[in-house]
């Protein structure tokens, strides 16, 4: 069975997107590698610039099928009309699977759409303009689309209910931790040093767009200082984003240290060295730093919205403040970030937080993941 995934998320710097379709496409690999499934797996890239790229970012036993095409007209087209098919650009296939939110118009080939979230419905006024073409560009996918994948049955539910789809179409399939995460170590004093942050910082990983919710996170910061003088700075990391400028007013400058994006490595280890993660997001598809945080043995106060208390909801070192008004949110999450900043030091937590993270792994997204091509191929 020949699949083709949509590997342009693997180019540039990688959001959470872009890490999904790379642990996707290794963890299908080794299926095919190791677990000897029938799968030849494949990834395309619809961009012009970028395509040249592909090859060198994509994991062992994957291979580049992709024309040169710009993104833009090619969006346009499958917007209008079902030409040109994807096949034009990828060859022959069973599956094509568009990995993030895009299925162009097939010839012969079953399709697969994953849907990472509805930001672009539940939150229109936070997303970017390419962002809010998922209006038209999803529902044109769901209607060629043989399956549908979600990352959290909070996200399945949504589809389900706003494009009314047989449940049984929609299939979520869990994203995972990679190992690395649970034996990442603080970074080093110089480190630290060189990029302006003390011992202990409270961070924020994610772009700095309107869904994550950085001003309620920064009225938190300032009523927290305003009683407890020696609040640690707040770490902001993450590629840039859009929307309004961050209002730090009120906060000294080295109250909030941007450390923008980071590569794995340094972002495992500034993690691993935070004292809370913190994480207001009005809307998340998953949540993935929560969880990431937690297999570091990080504490984590987060938003209480159905996707993160699906993947981190319960667990230990978990603090979820409950959505509402911006002040009454700022204050609440304030006061847990007190509460998890003066908390003791607790091993059984950190274990506890950690065999909650486990249970997440891409070869379990792999897996389901692969089941879905088989049904759907049949």
């Amino acid at each position: 069975m020949r699949v083709v995934l949509d590997g342009t998320p693997l180019l540039g710097p990688r959001t959470g997107v872009g890490r999904y379709t790379a642990a996707l496409l290794a963890g299908l690999g080794e299926l095919a590698r190791v677990d000897q499934l029938d799968l030849d797996v494949a990834a395309t890239a619809f961009t012009w610039r970028g395509s040249a790229g592909l090859a060198a970012a994509l994991p062992p036993g994957v291979r580049p099928a992709a024309r040169r095409v710009p993104a833009r007209l090619l969006q346009d087209a499958w917007m209008r009309s079902e030409h040109p098919p994807t096949e034009w650009l990828t060859g022959a296939a069973d599956i094509i699977h568009g990995t993030n939110f895009v299925l162009g118009p097939l010839a012969a080939a079953k399709g697969v759409l994953t849907v990472h979230d509805l930001s672009y419905l539940r939150t229109p006024d936070t997303v970017s303009e390419a962002s809010a073409r998922y209006t038209t560009l999803v529902p044109r996918g769901l209607r060629r689309a043989a399956a549908v994948l979600t990352p959290s049955q909070a996200v399945a539910d949504e589809v389900i209910a706003a494009y009314r789809l047989d449940p049984e179409l929609v299939t979520p399939t869990p994203l995972g931790v990679d190992l690395a995460w649970f034996t990442a170590a603080a970074p080093a004093r110089g480190w630290l040093a060189a990029h302006g942050l003390p011992e202990r910082y409270l961070l924020f990983v994610g772009s700095a767009e309107p869904r994550k919710n950085l001003p309620a996170l920064l009225e938190a910061l300032r009523r927290l200082r305003a009683t407890e003088r020696d609040t640690p700075p707040l770490a902001l990391v993450g590629p840039p984003g859009w929307g309004p400028a961050l209002d730090t007013a009120g906060l000294p400058p080295e109250a909030v240290v941007t450390l923008g994006y980071l590569d794995d490595a340094e972002l495992r280890s500034v993690v691993a060295g935070a004292a809370v993660l913190c994480f207001p997001s009005r809307y998340e598809g998953f949540g993935l730093p929560p969880l990431e945080a937690l297999a570091a043995g990080t504490r984590v106060v987060a938003a209480d919205i159905p996707a993160v208390r699906e993947v981190v909801g319960g667990a230990a070192g978990v603090h979820l403040v409950a959505p509402g008004r911006t002040d009454a949110f700022a204050d609440d999450l304030a006061g847990a970030l007190s509460a998890a900043l003066t908390a003791p030091a607790d091993g059984t937590e950190t274990a506890k937080g950690r065999d909650h993270a486990r249970a997440f792994t891409w070869r379990r997204t792999a897996e389901l993941t692969a089941a879905v091509y088989q049904r759907v191929a049949r």
